[in-house]
């Protein structure tokens, strides 16, 4: 049950957007232009670097929507979403992208641990400033989304069919939803 009262049945950030629409409208906004506006890295691995992230700072509701959203946006290639959740080294994601999803780790824990060599590596390995500017700037996102989703204890269902549901929903944008 969540610490404040939102609409029941409602999961996630979701119920808590439409308790204060003036600012989740902003919020929505965000990761609209985050995750399905122009970038160089794919809308696939900005869902990944947000579920990653998510995965990172144990929020089962935003973990597991963004990975329902990355894996309908990677198609036949779905199962790259799993093999980076239970090993990011270990999956068969480019090198460039592991190096772009050191970086949000290190976010995840605190923004001032990426180090200039992490920047270095990633940059060998093909990655441009905006690359590391959208990686940085969704994981940081993600961590604020994390905390406001746990903070306030919103409805987290347990049902994949709820998730790969949403996974559909998301893959095609953000909008406020409509109560």
């Amino acid at each position: 049950m969540a610490h404040i009262q939102v609409l029941e049945g409602v999961p996630g950030i979701r119920s808590l957007v439409l308790f204060r629409p003036e600012t989740g409208k902003p919020l929505y906004d965000l990761a609209q232009v985050l995750l399905r506006g122009e970038s160089p890295l794919s809308e696939a691995e900005r869902e990944l670097i947000a579920a990653y992230v998510s995965h990172r700072n144990e929020c089962m509701f935003c973990m597991s929507s963004h990975a329902a959203a990355a894996r309908c946006l990677y198609g036949d290639q779905k199962n790259t979403v799993d093999e980076v959740l239970a090993d990011m080294q270990q999956s068969h994601i480019n090198d460039k992208l592991k190096a772009l999803l050191h970086i949000a780790g290190k976010v995840q824990i605190l923004g001032s641990e990426v180090t200039p060599e992490d920047i270095v590596t990633a940059r060998n390995l093909g990655a441009t400033d905006r690359e590391i500017h959208d990686t940085v700037l969704i994981a940081a996102t993600f961590c604020m989304f994390n905390r406001y989703v746990d903070g306030l204890a919103s409805l987290t269902p347990t049902e994949p069919e709820v998730y790969a549901e949403m996974g559909e929903r998301m893959a095609k944008g953000y909008s406020l939803p409509q109560p």
